[in-house]
């Protein structure tokens, strides 16, 4: 059932897109402004407590809904998967900025590709060259790859029920939402969020890692990995673009021109610069890494059944 609910639930979101903004993001943000005007006086410790009753609230409650559903009929929590699934995982909810953007780089718009990539990251590229467009886009879509896709199904695979999927997304919105910001009146409030999501994405993040890893360039990938991770201030994107840009054979990471200064960055993977070549190369890279993992959930599937 957990491979199926994978499977079907990847192809949906395929074939007809989810707004994730309207549907997912619009009522998490609601929720997050309710629980920071209730809790948060600057303390690390109302943070904490926030963070647990919608997590393990959230968490613990779709499990318990699955376990009813399935009590009542299989097909039903199967359901439940594939519908929790699909509002909590998929590549197409991040992949429009990719595409036009590799698209706009083909037709030389490389003004409309900063455009979009600043629409996607956040920030200005206006003085961005086509090669750190490409690049930023890499890198953009390596860690966006993980976090809404093989982070959601490894939490999927080892809770019950769809309610690692939910912890993830939960644990991941709250950290981006509370744990990146640093004006003073919001204090500490956002540190455990931040630190939670860093613990429950530690497994995940050398996983996928090493999926990439072995399904490109085996020695390069594990090479830029081991040495250049500790480089980077983000140490879990750093495991996954020094892993993926070796994969890859491309170089990311490095200085870059944004919002009219230039930002100085260790260099991540090796290889070539960066170009529209390498970010469809991307897109393979990821596939391949899905199919990777899928098939090795077959396997595990296959040996349980066989022992069974």
């Amino acid at each position: 059932m957990t491979l199926f609910s994978l499977i079907i639930a990847l192809l949906l979101e395929q074939v007809r897109p989810l707004p994730v903004k309207h549907v997912v993001l619009d009522p998490l943000a609601t929720l997050s402004g309710a629980l920071v005007r209730r809790f948060n006086d600057g303390q690390a410790q109302h943070g904490r407590m926030a963070w647990a009753l919608v997590v393990i609230i959230g968490t613990g409650g779709t499990a318990l809904l699955h376990y009813l559903l399935w009590e009542v009929h299989p097909a039903l929590a199967f359901a439940f998967n594939v519908a929790a699934l699909y509002l909590t995982m998929g590549f197409r909810q991040e992949s429009h900025f990719f595409t036009d953007i590799h698209l706009a780089l083909r037709m030389g718009e490389l003004d409309r590709a900063r455009t979009l990539l600043g629409e996607w990251r956040g920030g200005s590229y206006r003085d961005a060259s086509s090669s750190e467009v490409a690049r930023l886009t890499i890198e953009q879509a390596l860690v966006a790859a993980h976090r809404n896709v093989f982070g959601v199904a490894f939490w999927f695979v080892i809770l019950p029920g769809p309610s690692g999927a939910v912890m993830y997304r939960l644990a991941r919105f709250f950290a981006e939402d509370w744990g990146r910001r640093t004006d003073p009146e919001f204090g500490e409030f956002g540190r455990f969020a931040r630190r939670a999501f860093e613990v429950i994405d530690w497994l995940p993040v050398r996983l996928t890692a090493a999926s990439f890893s072995i399904v490109g360039n085996f020695e390069d990938a594990i090479y830029c990995w081991r040495t250049q991770a500790v480089l980077w201030p983000d140490r879990s994107s750093a495991i996954l673009l020094s892993s993926g840009g070796g994969a890859l054979g491309v170089r990311l990471g490095m200085p870059i021109h944004e919002s009219g200064e230039i930002v100085d960055r260790p260099e991540l993977g090796q290889g070539d610069e960066a170009d529209a070549d390498h970010m469809q190369s991307t897109v393979g890279l990821v596939w391949r890494a899905l199919l990777v993992c899928l098939f090795m959930l077959a396997l595990l599937g296959l040996a349980g059944w066989v022992g069974g």
